[in-house]
C-alpha cells in the first residue's frame, strides 16, 4: 500500500482547470519528482496536500485513509510537511539559528513557559542531532545563505516527524557546490524511510535524486518514467513538443569594446580584476554563493561602489551614483527576486503587464504627467507576441502569471526602451524548461546591446553565453588573457561540486 495514494485530483478556479484528474503515489524510503511547467498544477497539488485549498473531485490517501488537511499545520501533525521554494518565512532575520530552528516549538507550546538562551540552544542541538544536519546555532539567521535557510527548513520538518517531505524548487538559488550538499542529505533521509515529493525544473536534480518521474500538463499527469529516466522523453511529455536540439556554436564575433573595468575590487580585502565586455556580447558570471555575482552586478547597476579602480562605459568614465544615473547611461537590471524587486504587489496599482512594462519609464514617456495607456498597451502587446508570455491581455495582472511568463514581463520592460547593457541575476530561477528556452532566444536576438548573467548554474550558463567567467571572493579568477574560458569554467565549477 503506497504511503501516499492521490486518485483522480481536480480542481478548478472558474473557467480554469488547474487539476484535471491528476494521480500520483509515493512509497516510504522514495523520492518521487514531479515535474511540470509553470502552470501544470504542480503548486495546486503541493496547496492541496499541504491544507491551503481543498479539491473539487478525487482523492487523497494517506496511509491507506481519506486525507484532507484543513490547514498546513494539520498536514504536519499527520506527517506531510512542505518546504517551499521561498525560505524568507522560515525565520526571523534577528533570531539566531537556534531560534528559527525551534519557532515551531514556541508556536505550539511545547517548550516551558519561562526559556534561556541556553535551553533554547539544548533543545535546537538536540533536534539536529536527530536529522545529521550540521548548522550554526549561534549565528543570526539573516546572515545565512540560501542553503543553510533550507537546512533550517528541513530540521524544523524532521522534528515535526515528518514521514512525507515535499520540495518545492530547493535548488533554485543554490549553486553546484550547495545542490551537492543537498543531495547528500536527501539520500541519508531517504535510506532512513522519508519520502520525499520533489519539485523541479532542474534536470540535474532529477538525475541524481529521482527514484521515478511523474509529468503534469495543463493539470493532467501525462507521463511517468522509472530509471533509467528518459529525460528527453520526460521534458517532451511536459512540454507537449520535443526540444529543439541545443545549438553548437562559437563565441558571436565581438563588437566594440563597451564596458571596461580596470584593477576594481568589489571590497576593500577582495583582489582586482580587469573586464572587458564587448557590444552584442552575452557573458555569464558563475561561482559558488557568495562569490561576488550579485555584488558585481549591483556595482554596475550603482547599488555599490566600487571599492577601487575605474570603469568606463563606451570609452567615458562610468560610476554610477544609484540605479536611477546607471538607468539614464543605458545600464538596467533584472535582480534576482523579482517578486521583491520588479513587481508591485498584487491589489496595488501598477500590478498589470502594461504597467509593469512602463514603470520605470513613466518619467520619460510621459513628461507632462499624464500616462498615455494605449501607449503602454502597445508596448505589452508587442511583448506579448515577440516573448510569446501566456496572457489573457496587456491588461492582466503580472500575478495572473506562471513564474516563466512573469520573468519574460520583467525583461520585457527593458526591451521598451533603448539600453546599452543588460544585466540579469539568476534569470531562469523558478522558470520551466520551455520558457527558458523563449529567454534565451529572445536574448540572442538582441544582439546590439551587452548582456552580463550572474547564474549559479554552469549549464545555464553555457546555454546563453558566448563566454563565461568564474568569480570566487569577489574577484574574476584569471587565465592565460585574463579570463576564463567556458569549458574551463564549466569544468571548475563541477570538480568543485
Amino acid at each position: 500500500m503506497p504511503l501516499l495514494d492521490i486518485r483522480s485530483l481536480s480542481l478548478s478556479f472558474g473557467s480554469t482547470r488547474a487539476l484535471d484528474a491528476a494521480s500520483l503515489s509515493i512509497e516510504a524510503g522514495e523520492i518521487v519528482a514531479l515535474m511540470g511547467a509553470n502552470g501544470a498544477g504542480k503548486s495546486t497539488l503541493v496547496k492541496i496536500l499541504s491544507g491551503v485549498q481543498r479539491a473539487d473531485s478525487g482523492a487523497v490517501l494517506w496511509k491507506g485513509l481519506p486525507f484532507a488537511p484543513a490547514s498546513p499545520a494539520a498536514a504536519g501533525r499527520a506527517g506531510v510537511v512542505t518546504v517551499h521554494q521561498s525560505t524568507d518565512v522560515v525565520g526571523i532575520p534577528d533570531l539566531t539559528v537556534a531560534d528559527a530552528l525551534m519557532l515551531d516549538c514556541f508556536i505550539d507550546g511545547r517548550q516551558p513557559f519561562f526559556l534561556s538562551t541556553a535551553s533554547v540552544r539544548r533543545s535546537a542541538a538536540r533536534l539536529l542531532k536527530g536529522t545529521g544536519i550540521d548548522l550554526p546555532l549561534d549565528r543570526r539567521f539573516g546572515d545565512l545563505g540560501t542553503a543553510d535557510r533550507q537546512m533550517v527548513a528541513i530540521a524544523r520538518a524532521l522534528s515535526n516527524k515528518a514521514e512525507l517531505l515535499i520540495l518545492d524548487e530547493p535548488t533554485a538559488s543554490l549553486s553546484s557546490l550547495e545542490s551537492q550538499r543537498l543531495y547528500a542529505l536527501l539520500r541519508a533521509l531517504k535510506a532512513q524511510g522519508l519520502a520525499i515529493l520533489y519539485i523541479s525544473h532542474r534536470t540535474a536534480d532529477l538525475q541524481a535524486l529521482a527514484d521515478r518521474v511523474v509529468v503534469l500538463r495543463n493539470g493532467r499527469d501525462v507521463g511517468r518514467f522509472a530509471r533509467p529516466i528518459d529525460f528527453d522523453a520526460a521534458i517532451e511529455a511536459m512540454i507537449g513538443r520535443p526540444l529543439p536540439a541545443a545549438e553548437t556554436r562559437g563565441a558571436a564575433a565581438p563588437g566594440k569594446p563597451l564596458l571596461h573595468l580596470h584593477g576594481a575590487a568589489l571590497l576593500p580585502d577582495s583582489l582586482p580584476f580587469d573586464l572587458t565586455v564587448h557590444e552584442g556580447e552575452i557573458v555569464a558570471i558563475t561561482g559558488v554563493l557568495g562569490a561576488g555575482k550579485s555584488r558585481l552586478l549591483s556595482t554596475l547597476f550603482g547599488v555599490y561602489p566600487l571599492a577601487s579602480g575605474n570603469m568606463t562605459l563606451a570609452g567615458m568614465p562610468y560610476r554610477p551614483k544609484g540605479p536611477a544615473e546607471a538607468i539614464a547611461a543605458g545600464v538596467v537590471m533584472a535582480a534576482e527576486d523579482r517578486h521583491r524587486s520588479s513587481l508591485m504587489p498584487a491589489g496595488w496599482p501598477g500590478e498589470s503587464i502594461a504597467e509593469t512594462i512602463s514603470l520605470p519609464h513613466l518619467a520619460r514617456w510621459y513628461p507632462s504627467g499624464l500616462i498615455d495607456t494605449r501607449r503602454e498597451n502597445r508596448e505589452a502587446a508587442r511583448a506579448i507576441e515577440r516573448l510569446g508570455i501566456k496572457a489573457r491581455s496587456p491588461d492582466a495582472s503580472v500575478w495572473s502569471l506562471s513564474g516563466g511568463n512573469q520573468q519574460k514581463v520583467v525583461l520585457a520592460r527593458w526591451d521598451a526602451a533603448v539600453s546599452r547593457i543588460l544585466l540579469l541575476d539568476e534569470p531562469f530561477q523558478g522558470v520551466d524548461i520551455g520558457a527558458r528556452q523563449d529567454i534565451i532566444d529572445a536574448l540572442r536576438s538582441q544582439r546590439g546591446r551587452a548582456t552580463l548573467i550572474a547564474t549559479s548554474d554552469p549549464d545555464e550558463a553555457h546555454a546563453v553565453a558566448d563566454r563565461v567567467l568564474t568569480l570566487s571572493r569577489h574577484t574574476i579568477e584569471t587565465a592565460a588573457h585574463g579570463e576564463i574560458t567556458e569549458p574551463q569554467a564549466l569544468r571548475e565549477q563541477k570538480e568543485d561540486a
